[in-house]
C-alpha cells in the first residue's frame, strides 16, 4: 500500500473526521490542518469564503498535509490535490449520537474550540446549531461521498461504512 501524504477526510458533523485525522497525522508523520480553524475566527466569526478558499489553496499547493473537512466555496480544491479521500459514510444514528454525546460535553466542561470559541447553550438551540446542521445535511454529505466513490476522474475514495471498517483499514495503515 502507498502511504498517501494528501489527504481529505470527510463525512458528516459528529462522524469523527478531526478525530481520525489527528490519528493519522501522529502515524504517518503528515501535518493536519484542522479546517474549523481556518473557517472560524473568535466570537464565531466566519472568515470570508474567498480567504477560506485561500488558506486551503496555500495547504493543498504543499506536499504533505491531511485536512478534516472541505466546504462549499473551496471543495474542489483539495479534491484536484488529494491522494486520498477517506469518506465516513456511517449510519445517521451512530454520527448524531456522536455529535449529540459531544456538544454535551462540550456544554457541560466549557471546552474551547476553534480560535477559542466555545459551544454554549443558545448556540446549541439555534438555527445553526451543530446538531441542526447534521440533520439537514447529512442525506445530502451521504450522496456527496457515495458520488465521489463512484467517479473514475476524482481522487481514490475509502468509503468506510462503519467504525469498525476504519479499524480494519488502519490496522493495515504502515506508520512512520
Amino acid at each position: 500500500m502507498n502511504t498517501p501524504s494528501r489527504i481529505l477526510v470527510y463525512g458528516v458533523h459528529g462522524s469523527g473526521k478531526s478525530t481520525l485525522a489527528q490519528c493519522l497525522a501522529e502515524r504517518l508523520g503528515v501535518p493536519w490542518y484542522p479546517v474549523d480553524d481556518l473557517l472560524w475566527e473568535a466570537n464565531w466569526t466566519e472568515v470570508p469564503v474567498g480567504q477560506q478558499r485561500s488558506r486551503i489553496e496555500a495547504i493543498c499547493r504543499r506536499d504533505r498535509w491531511i485536512l478534516d473537512g472541505a466546504y462549499h466555496g473551496w471543495r474542489d480544491v483539495p479534491l484536484v490535490r488529494a491522494d486520498l479521500v477517506i469518506a465516513l459514510d456511517y449510519p445517521r444514528g451512530l454520527s448524531f449520537r456522536r455529535l449529540l454525546r459531544r456538544t454535551l460535553r462540550r456544554l457541560v466542561t466549557g471546552e474551547e474550540i476553534c480560535n477559542g470559541n466555545r459551544e454554549t447553550l443558545g448556540s446549541v438551540l439555534s438555527a445553526e446549531s451543530v446538531l441542526v446542521w447534521h440533520v439537514t445535511g447529512y442525506g445530502r454529505e451521504r450522496r456527496r461521498m457515495r458520488a465521489w466513490h463512484g467517479d473514475p476522474t476524482g481522487p481514490p475514495v475509502l468509503l468506510l461504512d462503519s467504525p469498525q471498517a476504519l479499524e480494519r483499514w488502519l490496522a493495515r495503515l504502515p506508520s512512520r
